[in-house]
């Protein structure tokens, strides 16, 4: 059983490219199973910050096979762009080092402006997407209209199904959207330079999964948003349109539920989402603001792909209980405990108050989930700096505690601390 599942355990932004950094050293394939350049995966080697939205974390390990599964949906040009970004870092993104699965959809200019319009004509109700074209592109693949990674090895018949797709766009972005058409042909001319280069990278992942796996070989499973993102047990509308969760990575790369020996949920010490809906710790304010921090470095809470504010607020357990039981979690990382030094108080949501009822359940009714109120748990702060410790027992008492609680609450181990944004700034109790 050599495949370990690596899942964003809120809304995502947990800090899964730093977590799968540290499993990739110990893995020989690291496939992303869900999402496209909606991601945003960064990690600090040394003097060097990588900030990746499609290729996985593990093309920064040496040896590393890394693959773009079934499930994922492609920009060809972002693509390019990051094997081009990758090599200026000395790192070559060789067909050993990189598949595309064949059966991989991908994203055209007309998902992408199809994605801004549809944004911009919601208004105040926007659902806050990346606008970069990852709805529009699984929409096409349910309609069964989408196109395949599989056609980029025919340079000809790729843009011809780009010049339909585009058309089929620009159609719907005048008449429904009352947007002007796209330049068809400076757009499909893009695309098709980029499909000669990465026609050599497109390939059968998902028989080179299973097979890897009958060799025996660790693959590390990357998950790209949250669970809380689920199309189907996320909080729609509010979600991304794939399935970010542990049951995703099996239909998205193409393996049985047998093969799997870890799922590693991933989290901060506290909660963060970016986008639209429902946030019940939520704080506003100078608490909110201190959480998120200043911008003046790689540990604050930006978004790595859209550069918003994420929303911050105290840890909310009653999300992670539910995100342990859906992705069947098997152990927990906690990131960035080293931001919530210097709080006087810290506080853990563990149950909801609902219409004067208090329930541990996540309410799946939206209107029911805004009017909740969060039952808190309070623990003691700590002051000092813990970004040099490595050690659980090199912790201040309180932070230890704050630690043993939320194992507590979870019920199953946290197996790494994060306390800093480098690779070596963790604890392993």
């Amino acid at each position: 059983m050599p495949a370990t599942i690596v899942i964003g355990a809120e809304w995502g932004d947990e800090g899964k490219g730093r977590a799968v950094d540290w499993l990739a050293a110990d893995s020989e394939v690291v496939a992303r199973y869900a999402g496209g350049d909606n991601a945003g995966h960064t990690v600090r080697v040394g003097d060097s910050t990588f900030k990746l939205h499609l290729i996985p974390s593990g093309i920064l390990r040496d040896g590393v096979m890394c693959i773009l599964g079934a499930g994922t949906v492609v920009n060809p040009l972002t693509l390019v762009h990051e094997m081009d970004y990758l090599h200026e870092y000395g790192i070559e993104v060789t067909p050993k080092r990189l598949m595309v699965d064949a059966r991989a959809h991908i994203i055209t200019p007309a998902h992408v402006a199809l994605d801004g319009a549809s944004e911009a004509a919601l208004g105040g109700q926007a659902l806050g997407t990346t606008k970069r074209g990852i709805g529009p592109a699984y929409s096409s693949k349910m309609a069964r209209t989408g196109i395949r990674a599989q056609t980029m090895c025919d340079s000809e018949q790729f843009g011809d199904l780009l010049e339909k797709a585009v058309a089929e766009g620009n159609r719907t972005l005048q008449a429904l959207y009352h947007q002007p058409p796209l330049d068809a042909k400076a757009a499909i001319g893009q695309y098709v330079d980029a499909s000669r280069r990465l026609a050599p990278y497109i390939g059968d992942g998902v028989t080179f999964i299973q097979d890897a796996l009958d060799e025996g070989k660790r693959v590390l499973c990357e998950g790209a948003q949250g669970a809380l993102l689920d199309i189907d047990h996320g909080m729609y509308p509010f979600v991304t349109s794939s399935h970010p969760t542990s049951g995703g990575a099996l239909t998205g790369l193409g393996f049985g539920p047998h093969e799997v020996d870890r799922v590693v949920g991933v989290t901060k010490a506290f909660s963060t989402r970016v986008g639209s809906g429902p946030f019940p710790t939520e704080l506003d304010g100078p608490l909110g603001d201190r959480l998120r921090g200043t911008g003046d470095n790689l540990w604050d809470e930006f978004g790595t792909t859209t550069g918003r504010p994420r929303r911050c607020g105290w840890l909310d357990a009653v999300i992670l209980r539910y995100s342990a039981r859906l992705n069947g979690l098997t152990e927990l990382i906690l990131n960035k405990l080293d931001v919530l030094g210097g709080f006087e108080t810290l506080k853990i949501a563990v149950a909801y108050d609902l219409d004067g009822k208090r329930t541990t359940a996540l309410p799946y009714d939206l209107a029911a989930l805004e009017r909740a109120v969060p039952v808190y748990d309070v623990l003691p702060g700590w002051t000092g700096n813990i970004s040099g410790t490595r050690t659980l027992e090199g912790l201040p008492e309180e932070a230890r505690r704050y630690v043993a609680r939320v194992q507590e609450i979870m019920g199953i181990p946290i197996t790494a601390i994060g306390v800093g944004p480098a690779r070596d700034q963790v604890i392993l109790p």
